[in-house]
C-alpha cells in the first residue's frame, strides 16, 4: 500500500465517517474509494434511467420552473 500525503476537508471526513460508520481516517478513505470504484457506468446509467422514469413523483417541476425564471 502506498503512503500519500493529502489535504482533507475535516468536516467532510467527519461526515463521511458518520455515514460509513468508520472510525479512522484510513478506514474512511479506503471505504469511500472502494465504494467509488464499485460504482460502474452501468450503475449510473440504471440510476439515471430510474430517476428519469420517476422524476415526476420526486420533483415539483412547477417549482423548478419558477426558480429557473427567477434566476435562482
Amino acid at each position: 500500500m502506498a503512503r500519500t500525503v493529502i489535504d482533507v476537508d475535516d468536516s467532510m471526513l467527519a461526515f463521511a465517517q458518520q455515514q460509513l460508520g468508520t472510525k479512522t481516517k484510513r478506514e474512511t478513505i479506503n471505504r469511500a474509494l472502494a465504494i467509488a470504484a464499485g460504482t460502474s457506468a452501468d450503475d449510473r446509467v440504471r440510476g439515471l434511467a430510474w430517476l428519469r422514469d420517476n422524476a415526476d413523483q420526486i420533483l415539483d417541476f412547477d417549482v423548478l420552473e419558477e426558480e429557473e425564471r427567477a434566476g435562482r
